[in-house]
């Protein structure tokens, strides 16, 4: 921990403080993060380690696990303000309405205390019509979080789950310490954008943080948006990470992506399954299928853009798949979800710590009449909230998977 003196503003109207602590971002004052990546400014926190990312080039799993979903600045301090910077990379769509900017969440002892955001940072400019991608530099810029209690307290900062967030300085006007890890479970997911995050309020309120938090388990989320592809080098990465508990939500993305075939798939839940039970044997395993989404239940991908409503602010998505393809072998969400029973059923006679869930307990057709998906695909801030607190009844309940959870 550095003292410095009192900075120059890093905005007009910013107050001072008389004394100032810089502590550097290192590994253990950062939970949910599998790698750190030390950048010319500070570092970065990457969802998969290095050795995965090396193993796919692709740039829309190289955005998704960059963004630091669930990922957060954890440690023990009296300080009564808090300054972290940042240089943020935000994605843009070109010709699509401006994505909502990252938010950062304050915990003060497990409440919410304070919320900020990073102006400026680069800008990672997707054009959907032709698949290129570009990225327009700008500065760092700082959030800041004043009036906190000035008693020993734990701190948690959450990170923007939608923005990549490459941290360079953490300030405080009071010294801070890292955070022993407490006696709560380590709960492990995998799943797509929605377990990513997608239209999230903040990174506190995705589905899974919520549920981790109705839970009492420390979470991991290995949620990477467009990216749930059953590949090799993530169920590796879920092999290699400790946890108590683990969970992996298998479907959209490869409807999405039209990526793969009936026969390819079958096979390919096996591998990934077989992979996890080599780190975990014995961990409790919830394979979760997808959640409702009427575009893709009959209907195979790939998903499409539709803009037929953008010059009303909206994108939506659609199937431009062929229901008749399924002869062919291709996937729908309700070939998937049939799959998965008996596949899950088949393991689960030698494997009694494997078990099921079927998505559409957690968002259904009911839920899909009065909580529509906005995009066709991506649920909001209002469905994220339902789905964490099904997902914690049903698993963390007294009957589920997980009970007892709570450490």
């Amino acid at each position: 921990m550095i003292p410095r003196p009192d900075p120059a503003p890093c905005s007009a109207g910013t107050p001072r403080a008389t004394d100032w602590t810089t502590t550097p971002v290192t590994a253990d004052l950062l939970r949910g993060a599998l790698d750190l990546e030390r950048t010319e400014r500070g570092v970065l926190p990457h969802r998969l380690p290095a050795r995965a990312r090396a193993q796919c080039t692709d740039g829309q799993l190289a955005m998704a696990e960059a963004q630091p979903s669930g990922v957060r600045l954890v440690f023990r301090t009296r300080a009564t303000t808090v300054e972290l910077d940042a240089l943020r990379t935000k994605t843009a769509y070109r010709g699509a309405p401006p994505r909502p900017d990252g938010v950062y969440d304050l915990f003060a002892d497990g409440r919410l205390a304070g919320q900020a955001g990073v102006s400026d940072g680069n800008v990672l400019m997707v054009d959907m019509t032709n698949g290129t991608a570009e990225t327009l530099p700008g500065p760092a810029g700082t959030a800041r979080f004043t009036g906190l209690p000035g008693h020993l307290k734990d701190v948690e900062i959450w990170l923007p789950h939608n923005e990549i967030t490459e941290l360079i300085a953490l300030r405080t006007d009071a010294p801070v310490e890292p955070l022993p890890e407490g006696g709560r479970k380590k709960w492990l997911h995998h799943g797509s954008s929605i377990s990513h995050g997608s239209d999230a309020a903040s990174p506190s309120a995705t589905w899974p943080a919520l549920a981790a938090a109705l839970g009492g388990v420390e979470l991991t989320n290995l949620g990477l948006g467009g990216s749930a592809l059953l590949d090799p080098f993530t169920a590796r990465a879920l092999r290699d990470t400790p946890a108590d508990l683990i969970s992996v939500k298998i479907g959209i993305n490869l409807v999405n992506t039209d990526l793969m075939r009936l026969r390819a798939f079958t096979p390919a839940v096996h591998g990934f399954l077989d992979t996890i039970r080599e780190g975990h044997p014995t961990t409790p395993l919830l394979v979760v299928s997808p959640v409702l989404c009427p575009i893709h239940e009959d209907t195979p991908g790939p998903s499409v853009p539709d803009f037929s409503d953008l010059g009303a602010g909206r994108l939506r998505f659609a199937a431009a798949g062929d229901p008749a393809e399924r002869a062919a072998g291709k996937l729908t969400l309700n070939v998937i979800r049939d799959e998965l029973t008996r596949l899950v059923k088949q393991r689960s006679a030698d494997d009694p710590n494997l078990h099921h869930l079927d998505g559409r307990a957690l968002y259904g057709e009911a839920d899909f009449a009065e909580l529509p998906l906005p995009d066709q695909i991506h649920p909001d801030a209002a469905t994220h909230r339902r789905i964490g607190e099904r997902f914690a009844a049903l698993a963390f309940g007294a009957d589920g998977p997980f009970s007892g959870g709570r450490g």
